[in-house]
C-alpha cells in the first residue's frame, strides 16, 4: 500500500512515522507512506498555499492551484483514495479503517485555515473525512491518526500480535473486555480470579460478558450494529438493556 499525504507542515510526520506499527511496517516494506510539502507546488515568490475567501469573512482558505497539482503529480490513478480531510466530513470508524485498507492507494489532504477551496472537494476529493467532532488546527494529527489505524490492518503488520485485530475494541463490534497483568495482586488490588484459572472457555465466557457490560455502559449505541448471539442477548437483557428489537447473528 501506498500513502501520499499532502500538508504544509511535513516536518510534523518524521517521528510518527518512524515509531512502533506504522514505522516497523514501513521499514518492512508493508506500506510507503511519503509526505509531501504543499509549497513545492506554488509558483510564486512567498510559496502561497492560501488566500482570502471571496464574498469576505475571517481566514484564509487554501488555493486549489497547489492541490490539484500536486494530486497530479502523484499519478495515484483512478482506484486512488483522495481523501479530504474536513471537519464536514464522514466520521471515520473502524468500518471506514478497514475499507481503506483493502486499497492500493490513498491520499490524504491535510486541510488548514478556514477550509478548502470548494472546487477541490468536488473535482479532486473522492471523499471528506473527520476524524471527530471537535476542533484542531489542521489535518496533520488527523491523517496520522488515519495511517496509524489503516496501517495496523495491513496483512503482517501486526506479527504475532495479528490474531488480537478481532479483539480489538469497534473491530469486535463491542469494546474490549478489561485487561490484567502481572503481578496478580498490586498494593491490594486483586486480578480477577477467573483469568487465573487456566480453564479458557470460562475465561472466553467472562471476557465476553464484560465487553458486553462495558459496551451497554458506555457506548450502547453500539449494540445496535453488533452482531449479538442469543446468549449476548440474554446477558445484556440481564444487566438492562432495554432494546425491543436486538439482532442475533447466525449461529451454527
Amino acid at each position: 500500500m501506498r500513502i501520499d499525504i499532502l500538508t504544509v507542515f511535513p516536518d510534523m510526520f518524521g517521528p510518527v512515522l518512524a515509531a512502533g506499527i506504522v514505522g516497523k511496517a514501513i521499514r518492512n516494506r508493508l506500506a510507503d507512506v511519503r509526505v509531501h510539502d504543499l509549497r513545492e507546488f506554488t509558483h510564486d515568490r512567498h510559496r502561497s498555499t492560501d488566500d482570502s475567501p471571496f464574498g469576505g469573512g475571517p481566514g484564509m482558505v487554501m488555493l486549489p492551484g497547489p492541490l490539484f497539482e500536486a494530486v497530479s503529480s502523484l499519478g495515484a490513478g483512478p482506484d486512488a483514495a483522495v481523501v479530504a480531510l474536513t471537519p464536514q466530513g464522514r466520521p471515520f470508524d473502524q468500518r471506514a479503517a478497514e475499507r481503506l485498507a483493502a486499497l492500493e492507494r490513498i491520499v490524504l489532504i491535510c486541510g488548514r485555515y478556514e477550509g478548502i477551496d470548494e472546487r477541490v472537494i468536488e473535482q479532486l476529493a473522492t471523499e471528506e473525512i473527520s476524524t471527530g467532532d471537535y476542533v484542531v488546527s489542521g489535518g496533520e494529527v488527523p491523517a496520522m491518526l488515519i495511517v496509524d489505524a489503516v496501517v495496523r490492518l495491513l496483512p503482517g503488520a501486526l506479527g504475532h500480535s495479528e490474531e488480537a485485530l478481532a479483539d480489538d475494541s469497534h473491530t469486535s463490534g463491542l469494546l474490549q473486555h478489561p485487561q490484567y497483568t502481572r503481578p496478580a495482586d498490586f498494593e491490594g488490588l486483586p486480578v480477577p480470579d477467573v483469568l487465573l484459572s487456566g480453564n479458557h472457555a470460562v475465561i472466553a465466557q467472562w471476557r465476553r460478558r464484560e465487553a458486553l457490560r462495558r459496551t451497554l455502559e458506555r457506548r450502547p449505541d453500539m449494540l445496535a450494529e453488533a452482531e449479538l448471539s442469543s446468549e449476548d442477548i440474554h446477558v445484556l437483557r440481564a444487566l438492562g438493556w432495554k432494546s425491543p428489537t436486538p439482532r442475533p447473528s447466525q449461529e451454527a
